[in-house]
């Protein structure tokens, strides 16, 4: 009886956290769309900015708290490839508004057809289409270059939400051979509570939740191969999300 009122309960929180996300995401969208005006990197950094006052918004209409650690770990000055686990949907609008400075993050081609969100999920990601190995190629050189131009690049190297009963799906490459070529430390980054909040098998089910965001101590890829640089960071961040 009890796991049934909790269901019901999902659901229909699930409902209020959809309305709340379009209606505040319709308040922030003139004011983000000004981004587009700007020079990069001043225009992500406003982009950014709009973005967080969303989800600081968005967030406390959904009934969930949110912590940030590890802050300290970017230097001023430096850009990053910041790579994070991936259970939800809930992940991405979380992500890169709390990461420190500017910075975009890898995002899927189709979601930029979505009316009005399209926009704005431009604006934040580099493009691709993993069905395209002409899409991945510019996407690599688009990522290149947001770490030239003094932002930092976001990466989910599970590739999809993880589906499985394991703490982590292995990596792609992609994110370590981004950081090999460029020269950029690693920094791994734990999210957890939006596993709980967003089950991945159960359909249109939300659960306010604890959640919070931790930024470890950034991975040197000096004088290291892309498998080497992808375990080691694979095995820090199940170390930290498996830790009691």
């Amino acid at each position: 009886m009890k796991n049934l009122f909790k269901n019901i309960f999902a659901r229909i929180w699930a409902l209020w956290a959809l309305i709340s996300f379009i209606l505040s995401f319709l308040v922030i969208f003139l004011p983000a769309m000004l981004s587009y005006l700007m020079k990069e990197p001043r225009g992500q950094v406003y982009f950014l900015w709009v973005s967080r006052m969303w989800m600081n918004m968005w967030l406390h209409l959904a009934g969930c708290s949110f912590r940030i650690k590890g802050k300290h770990n970017f230097a001023k000055g430096e850009q990053y490839v910041v790579v994070f686990n991936h259970n939800a949907l809930l992940d991405v609008p979380l992500s890169c508004p709390y990461v420190p400075g500017p910075n975009k993050t890898i995002a899927k081609a189709s979601f930029a057809k979505v009316p009005l969100f399209g926009w704005f999920y431009q604006k934040g990601s580099v493009l691709v289409d993993r069905s395209s190995d002409t899409s991945r190629s510019r996407s690599f050189e688009q990522m290149k270059k947001v770490l030239s131009n003094g932002m930092h690049m976001c990466i989910y190297p599970e590739g999809t939400r993880n589906r499985t009963d394991k703490p982590l799906k292995p990596f792609y490459d992609g994110a370590f051979k981004l950081a090999v070529l460029s020269g950029k430390d690693v920094i791994p980054t734990i999210i957890r509570g939006t596993r709980e909040a967003m089950p991945i098998h159960k359909s249109f089910y939300f659960l306010p939740q604890k959640l919070s965001m931790e930024f470890l101590p950034p991975v040197t890829s000096k004088c290291k191969s892309v498998d080497a640089l992808k375990e080691e960071v694979y095995q820090i961040m199940l170390n930290e999300y498996t830790k009691k």
